[in-house]
């Protein structure tokens, strides 16, 4: 048996394998997590999402992810890094961008021609998919982004579903070893590597806290779940965000 095991643990390596089927996952240092911009997010996490590695923010529609994502881009143009977003149903709104404090000038967007209700234009609907995936690669492959973020929030569940598995491991060797934090946002997981984050978003205690006036749904308090892929544990973090709605009359 030992001999059987030596020789897998060597066709693994061969095929670069090993770090992900057979040895435990070394221990992430500080230097190599990206802060999310919460500091209470980021206690709870152990100081930001991993670079490297596979991300996501997850929830249905006004849960607080698109604030949440907002964040973090802005987090990271603070830091002086570049950053990336495949819009992939070009849903990306410049003016709460720059509200939420995203360096413009440091934003690479890529907007996307996917449509939530395709109709009878699946097939077209898949392939504008696909061609955000493919935009996805060439960017993690560029290199020189701090964060990456792919939205496909509103995608039909049906189109991702229909994406090959072995689109995320492609992905997911790209971004491997790299200074790049790579973010999905989608209603439902998709995919995340194996010391990457998924952070499920979700209105806490609606009704409290919400103020209206000119920025709409303003201070809502945002509940965020956090599942570690290896030991399956969630962790509950309140989070107090700010949305900020512009008006567009």
């Amino acid at each position: 048996m030992p001999l059987a095991r030596a020789e897998l643990e060597s066709l693994l390596r061969t095929r670069q394998l090993d770090r992900t089927l057979t040895t435990a996952l070394p221990a992430v240092p500080d230097t190599d997590l990206a802060s999310t911009g919460i500091a209470a997010l980021d206690a709870r996490v152990g100081g930001g999402l991993p670079r490297g590695h596979i991300s996501e923010v997850v929830g249905p529609r006004s849960s607080g992810r698109t604030s949440l994502t907002l964040q973090m881009l802005a987090a990271a143009t603070a830091r002086g890094e570049l950053v990336a977003l495949v819009d992939a149903l070009d849903m990306f709104d410049v003016e709460s961008a720059a509200a939420a404090g995203i360096d413009l000038a440091r934003l690479l967007w890529v907007r996307g021609h996917v449509v939530s209700n395709p109709g009878l234009c699946r097939d077209m609907n898949q392939r504008a998919l696909e061609q955000a995936i493919r935009a996805l690669a060439l960017i993690l492959q560029a290199g020189n982004f701090g964060l990456v973020v792919f939205d496909a929030a509103e995608a039909p569940a049906d189109a991702l579903r229909r994406l090959p598995f072995t689109t995320w491991l492609r992905l997911q060797r790209m971004v491997e070893g790299s200074q790049t934090t790579c973010v999905l946002v989608g209603g439902e997981t998709m995919a995340r590597s194996s010391a990457g984050l998924t952070l499920r978003t979700g209105i806490r205690d609606w009704g409290l806290g919400i103020r209206f006036g000119q920025r709409l749904f303003e201070g809502l308090d945002i509940q965020t779940r956090v599942v570690r892929a290896r030991a399956h544990v969630q962790e509950d973090a309140a989070v107090a965000l700010t949305t900020v709605a512009t008006n567009c009359a």
